[in-house]
Parts: C-alpha cells; sequence; structure tokens
C-alpha cells in the first residue's frame, strides 16, 4: 500500500512585493527529498497597497524601525493567512489535511558574509519580516519559518534556496539544465551533466524594471514587457550598469533590494542625463537579460565548459515578460529558453512549490540546502517549526 501524499503549502512573497502566491503540493513520497508531487491548488493574492507602502519603507533605515517592523510582520502573517484559508477552500481540504506551511516571509535586511557593508567586527544576518507564531496560530496549522538564517549560521550566503528544490524537480541525468528564476531578484542553479549542482544570485530581476514603471506610468509592473518594448536600449547607461563591482563576483553570492533600488539606479542615471523614461526601461530590461547570460557564460559547467548548456528554463514573473525572454532566447541562441510550464511546473507557482518543498524537508529532518550553492560549511535542515 503507496504511503499518504504529505501535503504542505508554500507560501511566497518576493522582492517585487505585487502579492503573495500560494500553493499547496501533495508530495508523493515522503522520504529522500522528492520533488514527485502536484500541485493541488494554487492562489495569488496582490499585496494591499498599505502593507507594501510599509514593507518597502522597511527596506531602508529609518524612525521608530522596531516597531514598525513588528506591525509589518503582523499584517503580512494576516494575509498569509488569507492565502491559506482561499488554498483550503479552492481544494475543499480541512487544514488538518495540510502537514505544515513553509512560509518564507519578507526580507528586509540581507547582509550575508563578505556583504560590503558589514563592518569587520559585524556579524552577517538576514531579516524576513512574519509573525509564524500569529500564522499558526490564525490557520492551526504548523509553519516552517525562518528558513535562511541557518545556512548563514553555518557560514552560507543564505540564498538562494530554490535550487536545491529545482535539482529535485528539473534535474535529469547526463543533461545540463540551467534553471533560472527572475522575481524581483533573479537567479540561477546550474544542473550540470555530472549531476552536481551550483548556484547563485545573477542580479536584477524585476525589481528596477517595476520601479522604474511605477515611477513614470503608475503601473506595478510593464506587462509582458510592452513599455519597455517602445523604448531602445541605450549602450552607454547599459555598460555603465554591467560595470557594478556585485557583478564581477564569483563563487556563492546573493543580493537584494538593499543593493538594487531606484536610488542606486538614479545615481547612475546622473551621468547619463536625457534619456527618455522608455528608453530607460528596455536598457534596463537588457540589464537583467545580460546579468544572466554572464553569470550563465562565467559559471563552473564542468570540463565541458557553458558549451555543454542544453537548455534553460525560466520561471518567476520574469517568464511572462515577452521583452526578457525574447532577450534571452536571442543571447543564448541556439540554446532553448523555454518557461518550466513546459516541464510540470507552472512558472508563477514555482518558488512558491520551492517553500512547500522546504517545510516538507523540515518534517523529514533532512537538509533544505546546497552547499555548493550558498557557500554553507554543509547540509543543514532548515527553518524553525512553530506547531499549530
Amino acid at each position: 500500500m503507496s504511503a499518504a501524499p504529505l501535503r504542505c503549502i508554500g507560501l511566497m512573497s518576493g522582492t517585487s512585493l505585487d502579492g503573495v502566491d500560494g500553493v499547496i503540493v501533495a508530495w508523493d513520497a515522503q522520504e529522500g527529498g522528492s520533488a514527485a508531487g502536484r500541485v493541488v491548488a494554487h492562489v495569488h493574492q496582490p499585496m494591499p497597497e498599505a502593507l507594501r507602502a510599509a514593507l518597502l519603507a522597511l527596506q531602508t533605515p529609518g524612525s521608530n524601525e522596531l516597531h514598525r517592523a513588528q506591525q509589518a510582520g503582523v499584517a503580512l502573517a494576516r494575509v498569509y493567512a488569507e492565502v491559506v484559508q482561499a488554498l483550503l477552500t479552492r481544494s475543499a481540504l480541512p487544514a488538518s489535511a495540510i502537514a505544515a506551511i513553509g512560509a518564507h516571509g519578507q526580507t528586509v535586511r540581507h547582509l550575508p558574509p563578505g556583504h560590503p557593508a558589514l563592518g569587520a567586527d559585524e556579524a552577517p544576518y538576514t531579516l524576513q519580516l512574519l509573525a509564524p507564531a500569529g500564522l499558526a496560530e490564525r490557520t492551526g496549522i504548523a509553519v516552517v519559518a525562518d528558513l535562511r538564517s541557518r545556512d548563514i549560521a553555518a557560514g552560507g550566503q543564505g540564498a538562494p534556496l530554490v535550487p536545491a528544490f529545482h535539482r529535485a524537480a528539473f534535474g535529469t541525468p547526463g543533461q545540463a539544465v540551467a534553471v533560472v528564476n527572475i522575481g524581483g531578484i533573479a537567479n540561477a542553479t546550474l544542473l550540470r551533466a555530472d549531476g552536481t549542482v551550483t548556484g547563485f544570485d545573477t542580479g536584477p530581476g524585476n525589481v528596477l524594471l517595476d520601479g522604474w514603471c511605477q515611477r513614470h506610468t503608475g503601473q506595478p509592473y510593464d506587462a509582458d514587457g510592452a513599455w519597455g518594448r517602445q523604448g531602445h536600449p541605450d549602450a552607454a547607461l547599459l555598460q555603465a550598469l554591467l560595470a557594478d563591482p556585485w557583478l564581477a563576483r564569483r563563487g556563492p553570492r546573493s543580493t537584494g533590494r538593499d543593493r538594487y533600488h531606484l536610488d542606486w539606479l538614479d545615481t547612475v542615471l546622473r551621468q547619463h542625463p536625457g534619456l527618455r523614461p522608455a528608453d530607460v526601461q528596455a536598457t534596463l530590461a537588457a540589464f537583467t537579460v545580460e546579468t544572466v547570460v554572464q553569470a550563465l557564460m562565467h559559471a563552473d559547467w564542468g570540463p565541458d565548459g557553458p558549451g555543454s548548456l542544453q537548455r534553460v528554463l525560466v520561471c518567476g514573473g520574469g517568464a511572462r515578460n515577452r521583452q526578457l525572454m525574447n532577450g534571452l532566447s536571442e543571447r543564448l541562441w541556439p540554446v532553448p529558453v523555454e518557461p518550466t510550464d513546459l516541464h510540470g511546473w507552472p512558472a508563477e507557482q514555482v518558488e512558491a512549490a520551492a517553500f512547500a518543498w522546504l517545510a516538507a524537508q523540515h518534517l523529514r529532518g533532512a537538509a533544505g540546502n546546497v552547499p555548493e550553492v550558498t557557500g554553507a560549511t554543509g547540509p543543514r535542515v532548515l527553518g524553525a517549526l512553530y506547531p499549530a
């Protein structure tokens, strides 16, 4: 008799702050880290504008930060609980059918080892706002949260965490595949033909695109890249953006909105006055594409080098941006660039599914990180459990 599926919920609100994605995933195997499972339900709920503004304000130091951060964490837990209830309603499942919720929370500070903002005597840390005890209380479901801290305590970057799931979901023996997640920040997982895995953040994904679009059009994002396609990339601006020293780092690396934000962009733009807003948007799209491509081309693909790459799978919101997908296809040709939808996991569900998988890994007592990706000293069980 086969074992009953292990159902977990994954909740993700990313750097773009556009909303919360939630999935219920029924895992077919309870041991071994398998990603053989199916999405039972998916819900996307837009981020309330007041909470989005509060979380954005907390990205930089300000007055009364501790109080504001706690209030924002509680408010986010309420939104997460609404998404959980919507998932249960859509799937017609009771709360008792869910083993745990894997909840990422909202990153407002991410200063891993080697971050330039850390002094010589200052410890690295990461901070994801959430009230996990409140989420468990509101839903009646156990919550696995604070998923990055253990990896940082073990000397790692604490990010990206999704490569472990990418390996389980998309790894194919004998094939070299890259999985690129384009959220607010973009990250890449390298699934080498020899079975080894590496991964890293590649740089800004949608964070600058969304911020510039909001500033000039009032829209939270450039749907399908339509506005950006009206402009033309400026070569000088693109080279100035690509000169950012973080992009030259090799090995485990992670970044966030604390580095790439509109103030950073404005500093670069002062040296390139007079550009049309649509041309800046087109340049930012080219910047995202080029940082992904350069990261893939400079990565360690083993003895055969980048020429061994057989396929690039794209997930996250960027997979729905035609300008980004066309740009990646053109720059990486003849390597196919495909949304993960074609491989069993819809692009907008992958990251939330990864946190459902991380919750399942925690319950199994199994590692959720990949030391070769984060730089941690070894595999670690990630997260802290808040019982139902």
